[in-house]
């Protein structure tokens, strides 16, 4: 007989789902990491400078990029984005 040397059967099975549970959500995890099924927290919507599929436009990434690095100023930045908006419209 075997006395303390097996697998306690008695937590083997939650163990087991909870495994299970974690493989999967890795796995689907790892499918929208990788198929670009997430936007890093961007944002959401139909804006004017979205191009329907929820994203921001091209233009409106760059400006984005260029205000946070520092390159512009408030005042240019709010005139470059209502550039876009008009140019949208």
């Amino acid at each position: 007989m075997m006395w303390g040397n097996g697998y306690n059967m008695a937590w083997g099975w939650p163990v087991g789902l909870l495994m299970l549970a974690a493989i999967v959500l890795l796995v689907i995890w790892a499918v929208r990491a990788f198929a670009g099924g997430t936007d890093g927290g961007g944002q959401r919507g139909d804006s004017p400078l979205t191009q329907g599929r929820g994203e921001r436009s091209q233009a409106r990434q760059i400006l984005d990029d260029r205000f946070a690095k520092g390159e512009l100023d408030t005042t240019e930045y709010r005139e470059r984005l209502k550039l876009l908006e008009d140019k949208v419209r």
